[in-house]
């Protein structure tokens, strides 16, 4: 219900400062909705504490009960979990967090609680809070103070103790953290030596003592206080060691969180520190207070807390899929003519791979047994095309996107984009000579292959009926185009799968496992024990990305159905070769044959979308990790259209 004005006298009258742990925290949160239902009016609101204060004021009965309320209110409730942990996680594991992000969505709190997080929660529960908060004039809140504490013009406020109390909890907080073998032995070895946690509590105790030390002089306490200040520098430029380790040791979400948790605490010291020292005591605890608003509503965000923690994690992605990408880029003529060799034997072997589908498809397993062995099928041929230094040309754009975003880390330097743009125009022709290399080889070979089974058991992999359907399915005129697109989706997904397998591979520092394990090295020999770790480093990533390829390219269609979507998937060479192996079954009277001539003039389509969506989301995700804004973006299309109108050549020929 919207309070209005005329709720005042009786809001004022429920006051009780004898009742009940819930009632007295009800009473509190009723008189904030009644501030707060003058939203969106900032000035109203304020109007709205104003008219509060002054009727207290005039009521020297009900000054005495609001004091009583309060004291009340100091000595039950710990107000030291909201200035010390209110927005970080009670452990530090990620998943720790999502659980109980996801159970405070789903669960009501309750006022009767001393947490004085918990009740802030439910008091302050929007970001109008924070604004009317930040907008109170300095002299109405010394006006409140004094209502409240009528007691503590001299000698040391319950506030300067709550404050004190919650540097000593974070930075207990800090130091167990900073102590913990996780982040401890990522830090660079100067900072290990400069030991910056060993005598952060002493730093805070220090301060403690010149806060609460009436007779000690101004300048001991702004000694202490610059110590401690330094030594909170100190710890934050140790973490900071930390990130720089993530290229050679790897990520993890949970690390990440980890560190930013930490970092976060540091700033928090930092916040109640100000309080504590300041001249202004009463705008700056409402400042801290009205941050503590949106504090609230980000630490109940799903969204935030991965967006915030995955960031670092998809950027060390990226910068492993370039490292990949980076092979996959012709810059000259007989880079150009040996990615046309490459895509050929991958055409070759695809063909096989089209023949064995048919195969298996003949052997009717259920939806899902026969999507899995058409996985298996994929994936086999997709490793043996790795390890034959072979290539599939559609598995490069979400490769390659990354690799070209590295690019931009230096947008502003002269001829930045420029260069980009030669890029773009390496990669399309790259991607032109790949699918060309494929789709010319995968259908003849398919072809071929298809007229040697009918010779030699009498009849064609397809009868006429399998073959027609073959057709109608990969015809331009049906849904073909989505498919292609839901194709170029997995296709970005198995990237994202590689870079997330090769962080996790050097994350678990696995090839010095390998080279060195004693168990291993006694099985293998040391110079075995090398060559396999130097192997599986080079190859994880084009193992995870062409498994999970393989295997999401024949389950997908499975999965999609036993939900009733319909999905197929319409992989460029793959369509080729099938479309070979259909054509064997009709000869040469195909040519006559309207659905053969609208299933070849799909493959450009196929094989354009196919690239299109997998390079975009690759792209889109790289951009984000490199921090390109959009206007950076508007500049880089910019140029990209200038160069297709004025060179357009550049995109086909080397």
């Amino acid at each position: 219900m919207r309070r209005t004005a005329t709720d005042l006298p009786r809001l004022l009258a429920e006051l009780d400062p004898r009742a009940d742990l819930a009632e007295r925290h009800l009473w509190l949160i009723h008189v904030l909705e009644w501030i707060r239902a003058a939203q969106p009016s900032v000035e109203v609101a304020i109007g709205r504490a104003e008219s509060l204060i002054t009727t207290v004021e005039g009521d020297p009965q009900l000054q005495q009960r609001l004091q009583a309320w309060w004291l009340a209110f100091i000595d039950t409730v710990d107000i030291t979990t909201l200035l010390a942990d209110f927005g970080f996680a009670p452990r530090t594991a990620m998943i720790t967090e999502v659980s109980e992000r996801i159970r405070g969505k789903l669960l009501p709190g309750t006022p009767e609680t001393i947490d004085a997080s918990e009740l802030f929660s439910i008091a302050m529960p929007t970001e109008f809070g924070a604004r009317w908060l930040t907008a109170m004039p300095e002299a109405l809140l010394q006006r409140l103070s004094a209502l409240l504490n009528p007691q503590e013009s001299q000698g040391t406020s319950f506030w300067q103790h709550a404050l004190l109390n919650a540097i000593t909890y974070c930075a207990g907080q800090i130091l167990s953290n900073g102590f913990s073998p996780e982040l401890r032995l990522r830090m660079s070895e100067e900072a290990r030596d400069a030991r910056p946690f060993h005598d952060l509590i002493r730093d805070v105790e220090s301060l403690r003592i010149e806060v609460l030390h009436g007779l000690r002089t101004p300048d001991r306490l702004l000694e202490a206080e610059r110590r401690l200040r330094e030594r909170l520098d100190a710890c934050r430029a140790a973490i900071g060691t930390v990130y720089n380790r993530f290229g050679e040791g790897g990520i993890s979400v949970g690390l990440v969180f980890r560190v930013r948790q930490l970092r976060t605490r540091i700033v928090r010291i930092r916040q109640l520190l100000d309080c504590l020292t300041s001249s202004r005591p009463e705008q700056d605890a409402v400042r801290l207070l009205a941050g503590f608003v949106s504090v609230g509503r980000e630490r109940r965000s799903l969204r935030s807390l991965f967006s915030t923690n995955s960031s670092l994690l998809a950027a060390k992605v990226t910068e492993r899929s370039a490292e990949t990408g980076e092979h996959y880029i012709t810059r000259n003529s007989s880079e150009y003519m040996q990615m046309l060799r490459r895509a050929a034997g991958g055409g070759l072997l695809m063909s096989v791979t089209t023949m064995l589908k048919f195969g298996l498809a003949a052997l009717a397993f259920s939806a899902f047994w026969g999507g899995f062995w058409a996985g298996v099928n994929y994936a086999i041929s997709f490793v043996l095309i790795q390890l034959l230094h072979f290539t599939v040309a559609t598995k490069q754009p979400a490769m390659t996107a990354p690799a070209m975003a590295s690019k931009l880390k230096n947008i502003n330097e002269p001829g930045a984009i420029e260069n980009f743009v030669d890029e773009v125009a390496n990669l399309t022709r790259t991607q032109v000579a790949a699918i060309l290399g494929n789709v010319l080889v995968v259908f003849p070979a398919a072809l071929g292959l298809a007229m040697l089974f009918q010779y030699a058991f009498g009849a064609p992999p397809l009868d006429e009926a399998h073959a027609t359907q073959v057709l109608t399915s990969l015809s331009l005129l049906g849904p073909s185009l989505l498919f292609a697109a839901f194709t170029g989706v997995l296709l970005f997904i198995s990237s994202l799968i590689a870079g997330w397998a090769e962080n996790w591979f050097v994350l678990n520092r696995l090839d010095s496992a390998m080279r060195y394990n004693p168990t291993i090295t006694r099985a293998l020999g040391n110079h075995r024990a090398k060559r396999w770790s130097h192997f599986w480093r080079n190859h994880i990533s084009g193992f995870a990305a062409n498994i999970s390829l393989g295997l999401m390219l024949g389950l997908a269609p499975a999965v999609a159905g036993f939900f009733g979507l319909g999905l197929e998937v319409r992989h460029v060479t793959l369509s080729s070769g099938q479309l070979g192996v259909a054509g064997a079954t009709f000869g040469l009277d195909i040519i006559h044959s309207s659905a053969f001539w609208w299933a070849v003039a799909m493959l450009p389509f196929n094989g354009a979308i196919n690239v299109m969506v997998s390079f975009y989301l690759a792209f889109r995700m790289a951009l984000r990790a490199q921090n390109v804004t959009g206007v950076e973006r508007s500049r880089i299309y910019a140029a990209i259209r200038h160069r297709l109108r004025s060179n357009p050549l550049s995109f086909f020929k080397p």
